[in-house]
């Protein structure tokens, strides 16, 4: 049996907030936002091209085992993108406070740029050239 990571749950303050810079500055698409679960509203974004989502949400957290996680404690979030630097121009352009793009070693993969939700909820953007062509998994598959 194939398992998919579809969806990952996201800390935040402020839903509409966080609603706002998913969907405007980072240019996500919002696929629900809705009361799904009986008194507790559900946003779900999904960026471009991508098989992820974001889950944001007030009471979701009370249907996961576990502990709450407090908003701003998720780090390592990491989108990919097959040219960092328009990438950097796009969001840029939107108003994302998003780093210079740095190139830790000459391979495809190893080049980052990073960015903070408003609640600081740390992401990072992987440059993956070979993505413009070849969907990852299948790429490094031997």
């Amino acid at each position: 049996m194939e398992y998919t990571l579809e969806v990952i749950g996201v800390p935040v303050s402020d839903i509409d907030r966080a609603k706002e810079f998913y969907e405007t500055k980072c240019g996500f698409h919002v696929d629900i936002d809705e009361e799904v679960i009986p008194g507790a509203r559900v946003v779900q974004l999904t960026p471009p091209g991508s098989g992820c989502s974001l889950m944001l949400g007030d009471a979701i957290w009370d249907t996961f085992p576990g502990p709450t996680p407090e908003p701003g404690t998720y780090h390592g979030l990491t989108l990919c993108v097959p040219d960092i630097k328009q990438a950097h121009a796009e969001l840029t352009s939107r108003g994302v406070d998003v780093t210079e793009p740095v190139q830790y070693a000459e391979r495809d993969g190893a080049t980052f740029m990073y960015f903070t939700d408003p609640d600081g909820n740390g992401w990072s953007v992987q440059e993956y050239r070979v993505r413009a062509g070849t969907p990852l998994r299948e790429a490094i598959r031997p």
